[in-house]
């Protein structure tokens, strides 16, 4: 008869590959710094799992996700600083503190009565519980517990978030596209004098204002980059397919003829 096996489990095994004497020689190489670069590699897999709606594998890459949390459990667990079961009760105990309209009483089993706030509203106030923790753990400045390492669109629109819960915001995405024009216009003046440290400033500004623009449209920068990206490898495999079934070579084609190609992927809707 089949086993199925639970977090216990999953918390064992970690337990036996870490093993001093008996355990996986990779996994006692691995410290914190180290397991970081699998961390992001599988948070992306779940993404593009997700993006691609591959469901039949969605509940593998959960599992590669999860596992990395309880690698990080049982390090800390070696050097005394916490184990997993401490990581639920604070994730626990944070997200009751962070839903009042769910939990009024603080207490993880008391039923509520009838919810009333939008989703806004619950927005609003969760932002505003994490102001208070920021507030509680006197941090020195309104960014700093803003994540370094987050992919840089992702950080942006955290960093602009952050800056407009205190006011530093425009009121109107309309302003927010002029001042992508004006970057625009000091890029093209960067280019023109040929500064390539001044082109990157700039290149930068721009993209930073688009994020902007992106969160004062309810868009997330990341999302939709990764939605064109794909779009852009489907578009681009229809004009490759079409030079291969040619039969010339790339370099025997004129800009505008490749483009007559990505005109017709369009025309399918890809």
């Amino acid at each position: 008869m089949n086993h199925t096996y639970a977090l216990p489990d999953l918390i064992y095994l970690m337990e036996r590959l870490r093993d001093p004497k008996h355990g996986c020689p990779w996994d006692l190489k691995q410290d914190f710094g180290s397991i970081v670069p699998h961390t992001l590699e599988e948070a992306y897999e779940v993404a593009d799992t997700i993006e691609r709606k591959d469901w039949a594998h969605l509940e593998d890459e959960l599992g590669d996700l999860l596992f990395q949390v309880i690698f990080y459990s049982q390090l800390g667990k070696e050097q005394s600083l916490f184990e997993f079961n401490s990581v639920v009760n604070q994730l626990v105990t944070k997200l009751i503190r962070r839903h009042p309209h769910v939990f009024p009483d603080g207490q993880l089993t008391t039923l509520p009565g009838s919810v009333s706030l939008s989703g806004e509203e619950v927005n609003a106030a969760w932002e505003h519980i994490k102001q208070q923790e920021r507030i509680g753990k006197k941090k020195a400045r309104i960014l700093d517990d803003v994540p370094k390492g987050l992919p840089a669109l992702s950080r942006a629109d955290k960093l602009q978030k952050r800056a407009s819960q205190v006011g530093f915001d425009w009121n109107d995405p309309l302003l927010v596209l002029d001042k992508i024009e004006e970057e625009i216009a000091e890029l093209r003046e960067a280019i023109q004098q040929g500064n390539q440290d001044e082109i990157l400033d700039e290149m930068g500004d721009v993209i930073f204002a688009q994020v902007n623009l992106a969160r004062h449209l309810g868009v997330k920068a990341e999302i939709a980059l990764r939605s064109t990206n794909q779009k852009f490898e489907r578009r681009f495999s229809h004009v490759e397919a079409c030079v291969e079934s040619s039969g010339k070579a790339w370099d025997e084609y004129a800009l505008d003829e490749l483009d007559q190609f990505w005109d017709e992927a369009k025309q399918k809707g890809l």
